[in-house]
């Protein structure tokens, strides 16, 4: 891959991407991307697009309606990136298992052979809930507008856990102490469901 000009403010790859995954079946694949890093990356994500086609234009295969590569759900992209937050890390932690996934419907048809979240806002909200640990889609909801607020403010909100306590005073305050670290509040703001 390659840097080229870009635009808009950070940073432009362009080219050929290849990788190698043994398991759970070996696959050795390439793939024609352009991946638009943000200036604020790892606190903003990169926007990656397949160029060559080879990836159906289908629902099925997990791409947003702009085209782009839908490579998980927000907030686990930054929680993955907070462990390696490096372009090497984006790449082996969220591209590199989507494109397999990819090779690996292409080749042997199916379903993707990791978890698959169902498209939009539903599965965002459904991943949103396995993190936090809730049960409900509301719960999830309410947990990402405590994080888009001050920590003085959300503490005095009712839990989303359902417990009946505030914020402040529930032991899920820890939960949303761990994400709050992984981004600001306005980035919750603008990715809330």
């Amino acid at each position: 891959m390659r840097a080229k000009p870009n635009v808009r403010a950070g940073l432009l790859l362009e080219g050929v991407f290849s990788f190698r995954v043994e398991v759970p079946r070996e696959i050795t694949d390439s793939y024609c991307l352009r991946i638009d890093v943000p200036e604020l990356f790892p606190a903003e994500l990169p926007i990656v697009t397949e160029l060559d086609f080879k990836i159906p234009r289908h629902e099925s295969f997990h791409l947003n309606p702009d085209a782009s590569l839908c490579l998980g759900s927000p907030i686990r992209i930054l929680q993955k990136l907070s462990r390696r937050p490096s372009l090497v890390g984006f790449a082996e932690s969220c591209l590199v298992p989507y494109l397999y996934a990819i090779s690996h419907k292409l080749r042997f048809g199916g379903k993707l052979p990791f978890n698959e979240l169902a498209h939009g806002k539903n599965g965002t909200l459904d991943d949103y809930i396995e993190l936090f640990r809730l049960k409900t889609r509301s719960e999830a909801e309410a947990a990402i507008r405590l994080l888009a607020m001050k920590k003085r403010l959300a503490n005095k909100q009712k839990c989303p856990c359902g417990c009946g306590a505030r914020v402040g005073k529930c032991d899920f305050n820890w939960t949303l102490r761990k994400f709050r670290r992984l981004a600001s509040r306005s980035w919750f703001r603008k990715h809330s469901t």
